[in-house]
């Protein structure tokens, strides 16, 4: 980090502002996907804002260690625009995983760029593509399901069809496709010249890595040393260590800030009883 002149990180505003707006939008999906997945297990059909709202909110529980107070905060929450806390639950650690497959995907391209050259180039993503399409046959789908919700210590719920994950699978991909976008803008916002494929694709790899270190609230530490390990070939190890900071608090404002207000209007709009008490 010594290498580096502070006084060249100056971004380009509109840019920035643009990867910001990109980056909301693809949190914005995720609580989208949330609502859906919620109607899905035979909750309320949830209003778009509502669902999105409820979600944001419940995201603050990812900064704290575990990875099981952001369901918690998400079926508090719920309960106060109809849905059981059970089928709320549910939905959350069902997105848990989805959002996780999502992103495995897309950092598929950070191993593709590592390994170019390597013999094992095609087996890496022919053997994760393979797996996930034999996930979804039901039989296969409900063994993964049921080991996936006694991971997260939840019921599994009884209405949960391999057909109806398929596009809830889209959903999440997509959102995290948008994320891998902002991420790249972000890189260019300060005039690294980062090639897509490996720069957007790292992101998501750091992601999946960072979750998987339950101990690390928000994967902070191990998400930055893996941008650091997947952007250093392409932009310097000194810049890339710039970026994963920069990019831990371009997240944490982006993600944080709406949520607070979400919550202030929460506050406000929530019936007496469903409100935290002192």
């Amino acid at each position: 980090m010594r290498q580096l002149d502070p006084g060249a990180w100056t971004p380009h505003w509109p840019l920035l502002l643009a990867s910001s707006a990109v980056l909301l939008v693809g949190y914005f999906t995720t609580g989208y996907l949330w609502g859906r997945i919620v109607a899905g297990l035979g909750g309320p059909r949830l209003p778009v804002a509502v669902s999105i709202r409820l979600f944001m909110i419940a995201n603050l529980g990812r900064y704290v260690p575990g990875k099981l107070w952001q369901i918690a905060g998400l079926a508090a929450l719920a309960r106060t625009r109809g849905v059981p806390a059970t089928t709320a639950a549910a939905s959350a650690v069902l997105g848990q995983g989805i959002a996780l497959a999502s992103a495995t995907l897309v950092g598929l391209g950070a191993v593709w760029t590592l390994a170019d050259g390597a013999g094992w180039r095609w087996a890496v993503p022919l053997v994760l593509f393979g797996t996930m399409i034999a996930g979804l046959f039901p039989p296969v789908f409900d063994a993964v399901c049921a080991r996936w919700f006694r991971l997260a210590k939840t019921q599994p719920p009884e209405a949960l069809r391999s057909r109806d994950a398929i596009g809830w699978l889209a959903i999440g991909l997509a959102s995290w496709l948008v994320y891998a976008t902002a991420f790249w803008l972000l890189v260019r916002s300060f005039g690294l010249d980062a090639a897509f494929l490996p720069t957007a694709s790292a992101f998501a790899a750091a992601y999946v890595l960072g979750y998987v270190m339950v101990f690390a609230p928000a994967g902070i530490g191990v998400r930055e040393g893996a941008l650091v390990a997947l952007l250093s070939p392409q932009i310097g190890a000194a810049a890339a260590g710039a970026v994963a900071l920069i990019a831990r608090l371009w997240t944490t404002l982006v993600e944080v800030v709406p949520a607070a207000a979400f919550w202030t209007r929460h506050l406000a709009t929530a019936p007496a009883a469903s409100r935290p008490r002192d």
